[in-house]
């Protein structure tokens, strides 16, 4: 075996091991979920292989072999958003490996990220949305509904009016709902939890769907999940795509998430509150929602400013 092949495989070992007690701290000290765990094991594991091709350790990596990486994943095509994702990920680590004192220097800063701000969240229509829920509703109304198209009315007023992950909404237990205060307990990222308010129809459906439908999901097991498949198991991730795509082709969990983040703010909601429903850390990630508003904006702007006013009355007194 050469020199450098011995190289390669001591930077492997090192940076393996290096990712492997991070991921470890992830789990265990900030709770993070394993979905989540593994999509940063992967990110840090293609680093991991940039760098051994540099005959660098993650711990021993610059700011050039950061900045490398970027242009790299640039020039393979890879979408702003997905860049700006990998950052995160190893300013992460950095961040930890800084405080563990197994590094003097982040070599991630100074490193420019993607304006990933720009990349606008997708969300359907208002009266797209109602479709979509009208018909859900309507099946589910039926005398003959099956426990099956009960769950997915549930499932989809929920998804809509809490604003839920899809993490979030498979990972809800019975004991979670607080209906008669018209309100959930929801555990999201890092297990932090919150209240999310539920409105009136998502209520209706969950009530029809515990007396209904829940009952003969559960068969003789005993489940806490509260949406259950017809195995009587707890619901996936991927069942519950499969579910809201299967009402409408385009849409998808998170852009339920989105749409009803959209139509708080189109309706005058406040970027807190939004923040505080869907659980965003930090208020920027939120701020991406007031491009909505603009319309809206301009309406105050007009009925309320002095300068709109008067540019208004002074139409009237010209007409007359």
């Amino acid at each position: 075996m050469s020199a450098s092949q011995r190289a390669g495989q001591t930077a492997a070992s090192g940076n393996a091991e290096t990712v492997r007690e991070y991921l470890t701290c992830l789990r265990v000290e900030r709770g993070l979920r394993p979905l989540t765990c593994e999509s940063y094991a992967k990110d840090l594991e293609q680093f991991s292989e940039f760098l051994e091709s540099r005959h660098r350790l993650l711990l021993t990596a610059q700011h050039e072999d950061v900045a490398g990486w970027m242009e790299h994943l640039r020039t393979h095509d890879r979408t702003d958003r997905s860049i700006a994702r990998k950052l995160s990920c190893l300013r992460g680590l950095y961040k930890w490996a800084l405080l563990d004192r197994r590094i003097t220097h982040d070599p991630t800063l100074h490193v420019e990220a993607p304006s990933t701000w720009k990349v606008l969240p997708k969300a359907l229509s208002q009266p797209d949305m109602a479709s979509l829920l009208s018909v859900a509703e309507v099946n589910a109304n039926h005398p003959a509904a099956s426990s099956l198209v009960l769950r997915d009315h549930a499932i989809l007023e929920v998804l809509y009016a809490g604003g839920l992950r899809v993490g979030e909404i498979v990972s809800l237990r019975v004991e979670d709902l607080q209906l008669d205060s018209g309100r959930a307990h929801v555990r999201g990222k890092g297990d932090k939890e919150r209240i999310v308010p539920l409105g009136t129809k998502a209520i209706v459906s969950l009530r029809i769907y515990l007396e209904r439908g829940r009952p003969t999901l559960v068969g003789r097991g005993v489940q806490r999940a509260l949406f259950l498949s017809h195995t009587g198991r707890p619901l996936t991730n991927a069942w519950v795509w499969r579910i809201v795509k299967r009402h409408n082709s385009t849409a998808s969990p998170h852009k339920l998430r989105h749409s009803c983040a959209t139509h708080m703010v189109e309706h005058g909601a406040d970027l807190r509150t939004v923040q505080t429903l869907l659980g965003h850390a930090d208020i920027a990630t939120t701020q991406v929602y007031t491009h909505v508003a603009l319309g809206r904006l301009k309406q105050v702007h007009a009925l309320h400013h002095p300068r709109g006013r008067r540019r208004s009355s002074s139409s009237h007194e010209e007409a007359a």
